[in-house]
């Protein structure tokens, strides 16, 4: 069992449980997955490029992600149907704890000038993060990067409220602006 996935049984359940008085255990809310979704669109150009950060998005996440296609032609964006417009890892399991955990202990330290994430989600209990750069992320050859690339990473969680998801995210150990961090014991 990974650390993450112990921590929630072991103390973030029943912290959860005490802060907002479930009726019911499985009323608790817990990590459905986390979606990391990579827009591609200008890279789309060239196929080594694609191919450079679909290997990238594999080494940080642990599995081949799916390049995804466009479903419509845009003559303004000078797009294609069945082009390459991004690239998405979906997450479940030991996997998304072990990678939940990578991100809070050793990828957000590395971000420069980082103040905490914005509390705010999206109103059905998921929390959608950006990131500007993928060489934050330990696992990925700085050497062999030839173009920065932004990234979403989306935790999806099955709180009914935000409040409940923000709050399942910090004692996670996310950090969060204006919110104290929940430190692994």
């Amino acid at each position: 069992m990974s650390r993450m996935k112990k921590r929630y049984q072991e103390s973030v359940k029943e912290q959860l449980q005490s802060k907002f008085a479930y009726k019911n255990p499985m009323m608790i809310p817990k990590l459905k997955k986390i979606v990391i979704n990579m827009g591609i669109a200008e890279a789309s150009k060239d196929k080594n490029i694609i191919q450079a950060h679909v290997n990238e998005m594999a080494l940080l996440s642990g599995q081949q992600p799916v390049i995804t296609k466009a479903k419509k032609a845009i003559s303004n964006f000078k797009l294609r149907i069945g082009q390459p417009i991004g690239i998405k890892v979906t997450l479940r399991g030991k996997r998304m704890y072990e990678f939940l955990d990578r991100f809070c202990n050793i990828v957000v330290p590395r971000i420069r000038d980082f103040r905490g994430f914005t509390p705010k989600g999206d109103g059905r209990g998921s929390f959608t993060l950006g990131l500007d750069d993928q060489q934050v992320f330990p696992e990925i050859n700085l050497d062999e990067v030839k173009r920065t690339q932004g990234m979403n990473i989306t935790l999806v969680s099955d709180a009914k409220t935000d409040q409940e998801c923000i709050e399942l995210l910090r004692l996670l150990g996310v950090p969060f602006k204006n919110l104290p961090v929940a430190v692994a014991a």
